[in-house]
């Protein structure tokens, strides 16, 4: 059986054997992958599970056809029927004038960037059930948290493998811990529920799962006694738990194959200003301990640091090789891929750069308005820019959180809403994807 350490070699060597097969390139993925979680509720385990899996997928191209084809199986009769049938199928595809690997020159070489992304030490199934215990117990340990949906603790590896006919050949391993609780308040028709979780690629890094536990009975108590808002224009502040997603947004808006279809609100906006001017998004492949860091993108070019808004104005789009082709640009190091599917643009560890004033100062003025903590629903068309999302949070008198409110709906315009954007100084890297708390001014909020 192949071990992890013979991955690579054994994908270059198929690589080399599927362009001797007849195909003008290809290129390879391997990953191994292992996990371990356990789930419990009311103190009782529910599951502990042990996964593992190893993957493989094959791309060849025949002039401007290309096919991909996976398998698990690794033995040598099952790479050479690989290499078969992905030959066979690209021969038989219709032309992609947009496809093709990397040239030579375009890939990163041997000394890409080391990162400090793998947590040697895996916890014993004992840890994690102590983990997801102290989760749970401390939060129904708080008065007035009735119920529990459960705790769960869990732990990952994945190792990736990357070879080309151009040359390149380089792999990478990330680790992940977990820890997460939800709980009930109140009782009846008024009950309440909340959660909180701590994501690490080390678990030395992982919050305790005490202060979890605890952070998620008090989410679920003041949550307690919620009613409606009236309907008004007002300014929206979202929590650095919920302001993420306004990134994500964004990133959705300026992947180049949203760009190419001519399919997002923010296709003719390249070097113009979209957001305030207060804002930056930075995305960074090369965060040590970053959940989402790599040291090459998937087809093996040079990934880095960018800027994707700089003072509000778009510099960049999220390209690949192939939505760079379309647009007649350089791809920007963003291709991801899987073992099944050829590459496609995606982002990195992504983040918001801080303001200069406390989310107190931030909501200082408000005389009334929404704090939101939870949005529900999908109402965001990313060709028109239209935002219609349901919320629950927190409604803001003079300055002060009041009392909670839930079955409201917020609405507007991602163009409005990035023009109008203004970040705290809050900001913490606990994700992928971290933003501060940020203020929007002039959203509609329907309630009541």
């Amino acid at each position: 059986m192949t071990s992890e350490s013979e991955t690579l070699p054994m994908i270059q060597e198929l690589v080399e054997q599927a362009c001797k097969a007849g195909a003008d390139a290809a290129d390879a993925v391997a990953g191994f992958s292992a996990a371990v979680s356990h789930a419990q509720r009311m103190g009782k385990t529910e599951s502990l599970e042990r996964q593992e899996a190893r993957d493989l997928g094959l791309r060849v191209f025949v002039g401007k056809r290309q096919a991909i084809v996976s398998s698990n199986d690794w033995k040598p009769e099952g790479l050479s029927l690989l290499v078969e049938r992905a030959i066979a199928m690209a021969r038989a595809v219709p032309e992609d004038e947009f496809c093709g690997i990397a040239d030579p020159d375009q890939i990163v070489g041997a000394d890409y960037p080391k990162l400090d992304m793998l947590d040697p030490v895996e916890p014993s199934p004992e840890e994690l059930i102590e983990r997801a215990k102290i989760a749970e117990d401390t939060a129904r340990s708080i008065d007035g948290i009735t119920n529990s949906e459960g705790a769960e603790a869990s732990w990952g590896r994945n190792a990736i493998a990357l070879a080309a006919s151009n040359g390149f050949a380089g792999r990478y391993e990330r680790s992940s811990h977990s820890v997460m609780v939800s709980v009930l308040a109140g009782t009846g028709t008024g009950m309440e529920s909340d959660y909180d979780y701590s994501s690490t690629v080390f678990g030395e890094d992982l919050e305790d799962p005490a202060v979890i536990g605890r952070s998620a009975a008090e989410r679920a108590l003041k949550k307690l006694g919620a009613r409606k808002a009236k309907t008004a224009k007002v300014p929206v502040v979202f929590d650095p738990r919920v302001s993420g997603g306004l990134i994500r947004h964004l990133t959705g808006a300026i992947n180049g194959a949203s760009v190419a279809r001519g399919t997002s609100f923010l296709k003719d906006k390249m070097g113009q200003q979209i957001m305030a001017s207060g804002i930056t998004i930075v995305d960074d492949p090369h965060r040590n301990r970053g959940q989402a860091s790599k040291p090459f993108d998937a087809e093996g070019l040079p990934n880095m640091v960018r800027n994707l808004v700089d003072g509000g104005v778009l510099k960049t789009w999220v390209l690949d090789l192939r939505t760079g082709r379309q647009l007649g640009l350089p791809s920007t190091g963003h291709a991801s891929r899987g073992t099944s599917s050829p590459p496609s643009p995606s982002t990195t560890n992504l983040h918001m750069e801080a303001g200069t004033v406390s989310p107190a100062e931030l909501m200082a003025d408000i005389d009334s308005g929404l704090y939101i903590t939870s949005l529900m629903g999908q109402g965001v068309n990313m060709v028109t820019g239209d935002y219609s999302r349901g919320a629950s949070g927190f409604w803001i008198e003079k300055g002060e959180i009041a009392y909670p409110v839930n079955e409201v709906t917020i609405a507007g315009t991602l163009q409005d809403m990035f023009m109008h954007m203004t970040p705290a100084d809050d900001l913490v890297f606990k994700h992928a994807t971290n933003a501060p708390t940020v203020r929007i001014d002039g959203m509609m909020v329907a309630g009541s």
